[in-house]
């Protein structure tokens, strides 16, 4: 399971479709015949997640402060994630990014936009102010 895997799986419910654990990887041909999904509807995309509410409830109960709303650093620990430079790397391999690996100001930045941008096409409410 990936990192951005792991932070929806945090923050989504377990019946939403984006925290769902995927398929093992042994597991029966069988399922891979089945039709596939329909493309979401409506009445799919109206069940959103509140990510604001989620992540501001975490964090009164975290003990220490912690920003998530500007740091991704922050936003792993609140959801009790590893927040290593490693693991940071490793989410921005995820998401490809494409700047400088070795500037991690510049790449932190960047993976809370693109954090914030995914958990909002995936079905989370996410305050446009923290997808920009």
């Amino acid at each position: 399971m990936g990192i951005l895997s792991k932070i929806f799986h945090k923050i989504f419910p377990s019946s939403h479709p984006e925290a769902a654990p995927p398929p093992a990887s042994g597991a029966p041909s069988m399922q891979r015949a089945e039709t596939p999904a329909p493309a979401p509807t409506a009445a799919a995309a109206a069940a959103t997640v509140d990510v604001e509410a989620i992540l501001n409830a975490k964090a009164a109960q975290a003990g220490q402060p912690l920003n998530w709303r500007t740091s991704i650093v922050d936003l792993l620990k609140l959801l009790d994630l590893d927040s290593s430079l490693a693991a940071r790397k490793e989410l921005a391999q995820e998401l490809h990014y494409s700047g400088d690996g070795s500037d991690s100001a510049a790449m932190n930045v960047w993976l809370h936009q693109q954090v914030m941008k995914k958990l909002a096409e995936n079905g989370g409410t996410v305050p446009a102010e923290l997808r920009d």
